[in-house]
């Protein structure tokens, strides 16, 4: 893959993260959008990609390992966006507060950026859809597409 590739990749995914605080900070149709575990852990999906990227376009040598870095970043998000999506497929069960939030929510990152890593939500909320599909299927619609374009480019030949 060239490094305009990676750098749009990079790109991407950050945007993504940003999208995400800005439905939490202002919300959509008058609901606040508020992280569960699981978004926190999804965001942190796409920071790796975003980072692995960014440094596979930077560091040449090392490219393939950052590349797999990256890879690995993707099936991480596609895993807990598939197990969010499956908890909104599925009311009856939740993550709710659980020792999963208490331990995201003691990290020191999180109580130096708690407007990007702070847990609040419940996984299994109800909230408005935008375009269609929920938050988490959107998610894991990009986790899927980024997976898939990384995986096609870590095979593809120079």
């Amino acid at each position: 893959m060239r490094r305009t590739q990676y750098l749009f990749i990079s790109l991407f995914s950050l945007s993504l993260v940003v999208l995400a605080v800005l439905l939490q900070q202002f919300g959509y149709q008058n609901t606040p959008f508020l992280p569960c575990p699981l978004c926190i852990l999804q965001r942190i999906g796409y920071l790796g990609i975003a980072i692995s990227c960014f440094l596979a376009a930077g560091i040449p040598p090392l490219k393939k390992i950052f590349h797999s870095l990256a890879l690995t970043s993707a099936c991480f998000g596609v895993i807990i966006a598939g197990k969010q999506v499956w908890l909104l497929s599925h009311p009856d069960s939740s993550c709710g507060i659980d020792p999963l939030e208490t331990w995201i929510n003691q990290f020191q990152l999180t109580q130096a950026l708690p407007w990007l890593f702070k847990a609040d939500g419940l996984c299994s909320a109800q909230l408005p859809a935008i375009l269609g599909l929920h938050v988490p299927e959107w998610s894991l619609l990009w986790f899927v597409a980024l997976l898939l374009v990384l995986l096609i480019t870590f095979f593809r030949k120079p």
